[in-house]
């Protein structure tokens, strides 16, 4: 198989022994141990796994057909009333005793290539089942790496709303200095404290956002909710992190040989085909082979003696062999219905496939578009902060120098906060849609 995709382990049993992983701190959590866990604990995932076992139990139920079928057994009872005896062939009137012992075996020789095919249908369901786990795995870790960025996001958001919060409390710290000492109007400590109590407000939104960001990641991870849950924040540099030269068509191409949805949906229009071909042997005809043995006891006198029963086993002991040959005329239309069943689904597996390729290459397409889009906006935010942040310098000596007004010194200083909240957007956005177009080309993903 072309998997190329290092990101994350494939669980080899299908049933973890613990339904959520247990961390000695979950304030301290890396995202290779968000990824395992989210892997670990995810239902999706699981029952995956549980069908890729279910197409695994299909294939020994076919393969078994081509071998015999042997049966054996045995009843004991008693018959009342007229009846023949089994000894002397005679009617009789009496209580008749008896055991009845037999073996029968059974061998299919030919089934219109049935069996044949239907296995290979299985080995073909079973390789697009490891696919489908592959393609559930891909799709928990992108979703764990999205969440795990949103925390740390969040994270940078806040401390920004709080710089932002502690340069107006200091600013009110002075300003109240000022004031009291007859250099400034009441209404600039007023218009500081009113500011103050916005920036108070913006620091418990930007709490919020974090704890809402850490739930979420909580729960893609299917572990219990925690307060002290935090997340280690890697060190992302954008400048480290480059985005791919390639088109989006050469993005395509790649992608179609390397995700495992595309290669599921193929496989399953070759089962289809499978299918198709097992339809149609319902029309051939059927050759079996049977063999059968029997004997039996009974509790009767013959000619003033009863037989010991392993003597009656011995001389009751018969068998037989046979040949069965079916031949399909009239069905009821069944076998028509099942060959335009099987081509339907065919034809259903083949639109599959094609929507598929068609769901990729849109998410390839908002990829790219996304990633650009957001190299573009972090470059300008870079250069937009920097300049900001000079404006409020300036702003902020000129206020304490009385050379403008509040207005015009809030102002700059919202102006550089909310330009600094716009550069930590735009970076982790650039830095995932960067790594989204990573996965598509099959490299590592890791931050």
């Amino acid at each position: 198989m072309k998997i190329q995709l290092s990101i994350g382990l494939l669980l080899v049993f299908f049933f973890a022994l613990d339904s959520s992983a247990q961390f000695s701190d979950i304030s301290n959590l890396d995202l290779e141990t968000c990824i395992e866990t989210a892997l670990e604990n995810n239902l999706q995932l699981k029952r995956s796994q549980v069908n890729l076992a279910t197409q695994e139990a299909n294939l020994i139920g076919n393969v078994g057909q081509r071998i015999p079928t042997l049966s054996t057994g045995g009843s004991s009872g008693y018959r009342w009333g007229r009846s023949i005896n089994p000894v002397t062939n005679l009617f009789e009137n009496n209580r008749i005793g008896n055991v009845n012992l037999f073996a029968n075996a059974n061998m299919t020789l030919f089934a219109g290539q049935q069996i044949t095919n239907s296995i290979r249908q299985n080995k073909v369901d079973i390789e697009a089942a490891q696919y489908n786990v592959l393609a559930t795995e891909n799709n928990i870790t992108l979703e764990v790496i999205n969440l795990f960025i949103n925390v740390v996001f969040a994270k940078e958001q806040l401390k920004i709303a709080e710089n932002q919060l502690g340069t107006t409390k200091e600013q009110l710290i002075n300003t109240t200095k000022l004031v009291e000492a007859g250099a400034l109007p009441l209404a600039n400590r007023l218009d500081i404290q009113a500011q103050n109590a916005t920036n108070e407000l913006e620091v418990i939104n930007a709490q919020n956002n974090l704890r809402i960001a850490k739930l979420n990641l909580a729960q893609a991870m299917q572990i219990p909710f925690r307060e002290e849950l935090d997340v280690v924040a890697p060190e992302l540099d954008p400048e480290n992190i480059i985005m791919t030269e390639r088109d989006v068509d050469e993005i395509f191409q790649v992608a179609l040989e390397l995700m495992p949805e595309i290669r599921a949906a193929e496989l399953g229009v070759e089962s289809a085909d499978y299918g198709v071909r097992v339809a149609k042997a319902g029309y051939y005809p059927t050759l079996g082979i049977g063999a059968s043995a029997f004997s039996n006891y009974v509790d009767q006198f013959f000619l003033g003696e009863r037989m010991e029963f392993g003597t009656q086993i011995r001389n009751n002991f018969s068998n037989s062999g046979n040949i069965q040959l079916n031949i399909p005329i009239l069905s009821n239309f069944r076998n028509r219905a099942n060959v335009q069943r099987a081509r339907l689904q065919k034809r259903l597996s083949e639109i599959q496939e094609e929507e598929s390729r068609n769901i990729l290459r849109q998410d390839i397409e908002s990829a790219y578009t996304n990633a650009n889009a957001a190299r573009q906006s972090f470059r300008a935010s870079e250069i937009r902060v920097s300049s900001l942040e000079e404006s409020f310098r300036i702003a902020e000596q000129r206020f304490d120098a009385g050379a403008i007004n509040f207005a015009d010194y809030q102002l700059a200083q919202n102006n550089f906060f909310n330009a600094q909240a716009d550069l930590v957007t735009s970076k982790y956005t650039y830095i995932f849609r960067v790594k989204v177009l990573d996965f598509y080309l099959g490299n590592p993903l890791k931050l």
